[in-house]
Parts: structure tokens; C-alpha cells; sequence
């Protein structure tokens, strides 16, 4: 009789750790984001503001992070538009803003929110994730 009371004890334990595996298993599990990466060729290369008459110019490699694998058509059919509005925002920077690491990423999350805004207006999605510069070379 102990044997068996042990037994259905045993028997009950395993059927209620089994129990939360086997609803786990049947959960609907959201299937990861598709991120893929598109990189803007040639790089970019304008003037930026300086003080005195010297000109600086940068050149900067952007790679956007895109949430999805179908929005892709889209980045490549508006790369025109996401260059010139990047252009338009570095060019604008004052020196100290190009050189310095803050300066940078206000630059960068400036561009990101530029570049999604366009392509919300144009495409009523906001495909770009986050907006990368790669390569970053002042003079």
C-alpha cells in the first residue's frame, strides 16, 4: 500500500512539472524581428561649418539598422532622399559638434529622426531601427 501511495505521489509530481513545459510548448511564441542592415554607397562626403576661412568636410559611411526584411525595396528605392536629408543635417553642424562624441550622437539620432520622418511621409512606415555611422573622418 506505501508503494503505491508513493507511486501517485510520484505519478501526481511529474504530471505537474510536465504541466507548464507542455503549455509553454503550445504558447504561440512571437517570432523574432527580421533585422537586416543596408548600407549607404558611396560613402557621404560634405562641408560642415567652421570658424575663419578654412573649410572642414567629413565623410561618414551610414549603415541603417532596418526592423524588417520587407522594408528593404523601400530603403533602396529612397537611398536619394535619405542622402540628401543626412547631407542637409551634417552640413548645418558647427565644428565643435562634429568633433566631439556628444556632438556626434545628437548628430546621428538627428539624422535617424530625419531619415524615419521622410520615410513615414513617403511609405507610412518607420523602417529604420537605428541609423549607424560606421566611419566618421573629419579634417
Amino acid at each position: 500500500m506505501i508503494k503505491l501511495s508513493v507511486f501517485a505521489a510520484a505519478l501526481t509530481l511529474v504530471s505537474m512539472l510536465q504541466s507548464p513545459v507542455a503549455i509553454a510548448s503550445n504558447e504561440d511564441v512571437a517570432a523574432p524581428p527580421q533585422i537586416t542592415y543596408y548600407t549607404l554607397e558611396p560613402d557621404i562626403t560634405t562641408n560642415y561649418v567652421t570658424q575663419g576661412k578654412r573649410l572642414g568636410y567629413i565623410r561618414l559611411q551610414v549603415d541603417l539598422m532596418i526592423n524588417n526584411q520587407t522594408n528593404l525595396t523601400n530603403i533602396e528605392h529612397h537611398t536619394p532622399l535619405i542622402r540628401d536629408a543626412i547631407i542637409d543635417i551634417v552640413s548645418k553642424q558647427p565644428e565643435a559638434k562634429i568633433k566631439s562624441l556628444a556632438g556626434r550622437e545628437e548628430i546621428r539620432r538627428a539624422c535617424q529622426d530625419q531619415v524615419n520622418r521622410l520615410l513615414l511621409a513617403e511609405t507610412r512606415q518607420q523602417p529604420v531601427a537605428e541609423l549607424l555611422f560606421t566611419k566618421f573622418l573629419y579634417q
